[in-house]
Parts: structure tokens; C-alpha cells; sequence
């Protein structure tokens, strides 16, 4: 059974803006994935545990986006105004944290780790889009810097099943426990 101590718990919440979840999603819709990371901000909120909104996006002139030497880089893009906004479901509230991130990972150039081991947190509880880029980069980061995690497999999807799936079955469990939203709830709420 997960047992969560709300004060050293963060739940943290990748990318769930609006440019983001436009995406096709899978093996999950966007839609389950905006529900259920509802569904844990609600009980995270009632529990007293810190609650971490991230999003990604360049800045105005866009001079700081990646343009590594790739095989298969990621498309360029103009990008809506509205790109970067959380969707309408997933409003911060006062106490929250709200990272800016301008890679896949929100460690590397924000200021996360520094605010959770302020706030004396041990463990992550993570979910948002996608599995296999800002969820996974952000569990490596995580790991590397000794935090416990837990990753909430149907509070994240996917740009592919695939992709989804390696992460879910190869990666995150060398690095966490993998549970769904109904067991990460219950042990919030103990």
C-alpha cells in the first residue's frame, strides 16, 4: 500500500497547457490526463501537499529554442499566443509553484529544485504530456538529484503508445513506483 507524507510530497504537473494538450495523445486522450491531474491536484490540495505547475516555451524572439544536430529534430513551429497557458482546468492556486521551463526536464535552468528542497520535499508524484519527453526528462533530473517518485500511469500519455509504453515499462520503474491516479488519491487522503 502507498503511503504519501503530504508535507514532504509534490506533485508535480508537466506541461498541461494548452499547446500541449492539443496534441494528439496516447495511449490515453488528453482529456483523461487533464482529468485526472485534477482529480490529484484536488486531493494534494486538501492534503496540504506543495503543488508544482510546469509549462514550457521559448521566450518572445524564440532565440533560446534547441536546434541540436539531429536525425529526426523536432518540427519548427510559429506557435499560437496562447501556447504556454495552462489549460482552463488546471488553474494555480496562490500557494503553488509555477515553472517556466525551456527544455524537456523542469530542473535544468528553473528554479525547482531549490524551491521543493526549501519547502523540504522528498517525493515527487508526477504526470503530464508527454510520457516519453517532459515526464521521463524530468524523472532522470529527479533521480539524479535523489528524489523519491511516484508516477501517476494514467495522469500522462504519450505523443505515441509506443513511446508511452517504453517509458511506462522500461524506465520509470528503475527510477519509482508506477501507480494510477485512484491509488495516489487514497494515499494523499491517509
Amino acid at each position: 500500500m502507498l503511503v504519501l507524507k503530504a508535507e514532504n510530497t509534490a506533485v508535480v504537473l508537466i506541461d498541461l497547457q494548452k499547446g500541449v494538450v492539443a496534441l494528439p495523445g496516447a495511449p490515453y486522450p488528453s482529456s483523461v490526463v487533464v482529468a485526472n491531474a485534477v482529480r490529484l491536484l484536488k486531493a494534494a490540495r486538501a492534503a496540504a501537499a506543495t503543488v508544482v505547475l510546469v509549462h514550457t516555451g521559448p521566450t518572445t524572439d524564440t532565440r533560446d529554442r534547441l536546434a541540436p544536430l539531429a536525425d529526426a529534430p523536432l518540427p519548427r513551429r510559429n506557435l499560437p499566443v496562447d501556447w504556454m497557458e495552462f489549460v482552463p482546468e488546471i488553474t494555480a492556486a496562490p500557494s503553488d509553484l509555477v515553472i517556466l521551463k525551456r527544455q524537456w526536464g523542469a530542473f535544468y535552468g528553473t528554479e525547482l529544485d531549490l524551491q521543493l528542497r526549501r519547502r523540504r520535499i522528498s517525493t515527487l508524484v508526477l504526470g503530464g504530456i508527454a510520457t516519453e519527453f517532459g515526464v521521463e526528462s524530468t524523472a532522470r533530473e529527479a533521480y539524479e538529484r535523489g528524489y523519491n517518485q511516484i508516477f501517476v500511469s494514467d495522469a500522462m500519455t504519450g505523443l505515441t503508445a509506443e513511446g508511452h509504453d517504453h517509458t511506462l515499462r522500461q524506465i520509470l520503474p528503475r527510477i519509482g513506483c508506477v501507480r494510477d491516479t485512484v491509488d495516489v488519491v487514497a494515499a494523499l487522503a491517509i
